[in-house]
């Protein structure tokens, strides 16, 4: 009898690895990097019309390679709302699927 384990699903959905969705609760908002500006300083254009200027934590920096027009995550500073820290990079396949969602409105993608 042949093994069952090597057969692929044909119902499965596609597999996008780890999806992580902005936390409300914890500040966090979809953007699109329109401009780098060098030692991990970026601007982000955010599904809020605002422009922050954000920055790349250390635990990422080395990590995630963050380039213009890239969908990330920015964890906005309570303190100071015109800053914040990038939390999360998608992949283009995510961000498609964000988009056949109706999720990524009002930003420039």
């Amino acid at each position: 009898m042949p093994s069952n384990k090597n057969k692929k699903d044909k119902n499965k959905t596609e597999n996008f690895g780890r999806m992580r969705f902005p936390k409300k609760e914890e500040f966090e908002i979809f953007g699109v990097v329109t401009q780098l500006m060098g030692a991990c300083q970026l601007i982000v254009m955010c599904q809020d019309k605002v422009e922050r200027k954000c920055r790349i934590p250390g635990k990422l920096r080395k990590r995630v390679w963050v380039r213009a027009g890239d969908l990330v995550i920015v964890k906005i500073w309570d303190f100071q709302p015109s800053k914040g820290d990038i939390a999360w990079r998608f992949f283009g396949n995510q961000v498609e699927w964000f988009r056949k969602k109706g999720m990524l409105e009002g930003l420039p993608i």
